[in-house]
């Protein structure tokens, strides 16, 4: 039991990182906002299970449901829907690569939003560095601006955003709630569920069912591992190692994307897209350093 935190760090790393090429088979078949449909409705039910058995969920919590409504579109609708249309259109390392800018861009929020944000000369050399390898990825130079990758990377620095943004959304108005991590996931995903429900076409979505290997990674890879069970090991580890700790798992999905990009998929993946992917990683670090 004792390095139970440390198998689940590399189990959310590599379950995180295998979520794009499992987008990448399901975008063949079925839509990006009913991707995020199935990936939200499968998440939702071991969350809601987990939160319910441990007497988590309080009917004095339906108060505070503007900022689950909140968090339910930026953290969970445009965040998955961003990251689905982009992973759609370019290579899944790729996609996976661009993820591990969400730190970046979580910062630059921050420090627009939030005037208690420090900020230093290493954080804004972080910012350039990852920008520049989010850039070269982008490849604005290939004479093609209409391009997937050009499209693509509009989707992934959109959902990046999202996600950025709900971070400080959470910090001005959730974490002092005082509500259990889990409780605050099973509302946000429920209410992200209830949206896609109203909003999302039905039509041709059952085409998924048409492929085993596609609907097993959207069910079990994307929804029930990816998005429910990777919650739960997110907090469990939070708990375990720390804030700051359990944060360094973002470094991990991006290599694990790259890797069966290119070795189980055979993608074609430039030499140079790996050392911009070293430049996300970089300004990451140096964002995050202290």
């Amino acid at each position: 039991m004792k390095h139970l935190p440390i198998l689940s760090f590399w189990f959310l790393g590599i379950v995180w990182g295998s979520n794009f090429i499992y987008m990448k088979m399901a975008s063949e078949y079925i839509s990006a906002s009913q991707i995020v449909l199935f990936r939200v409705l499968f998440g939702f039910i071991p969350v809601v299970i987990y939160s319910y058995f441990n007497g988590i969920l309080k009917k004095t919590h339906l108060k505070h449901a503007r900022h689950y409504f909140v968090m339910s579109l930026l953290a969970t609708v445009v965040y998955y829907y961003g990251f689905v249309k982009g992973a759609s259109l370019l290579l899944s390392g790729i996609a996976g690569a661009l993820s591990g800018a969400i730190p970046i861009f979580a910062f630059i929020t921050a420090m627009i939003f939030l005037k208690q944000e420090k900020i230093s000369l290493l954080k804004i050399i972080g910012v350039l560095v990852g920008f520049i390898g989010v850039v070269i990825i982008a490849n604005p130079f290939s004479g093609d601006l209409s391009s997937t990758n050009i499209e693509g990377l509009i989707y992934m620095v959109g959902g990046s955003l999202s996600v950025g943004v709900s971070f400080i959304y959470a910090k001005k108005y959730v974490t002092s709630l005082n509500i259990p991590a889990a409780a605050l996931t099973t509302y946000q995903l429920g209410l992200g569920l209830i949206i896609l429900l109203i909003i999302v076409s039905f039509d041709d979505i059952n085409n998924i069912w048409s492929d085993v290997h596609a609907s097993i990674g959207l069910v079990l890879g994307l929804g029930l591992l990816g998005t429910g069970i990777a919650y739960i090991a997110y907090y469990y580890i939070i708990n375990k190692l720390g804030a700051v700790n359990a944060s360094a798992v973002t470094y991990i999905p991006p290599i694990v994307a790259l890797t069966i990009g290119v070795v189980l998929v055979g993608e074609d993946i430039k030499l140079i897209d790996y050392f911009a992917t070293v430049l996300v990683f970089i300004g990451v670090f140096l964002i995050n350093k202290k």
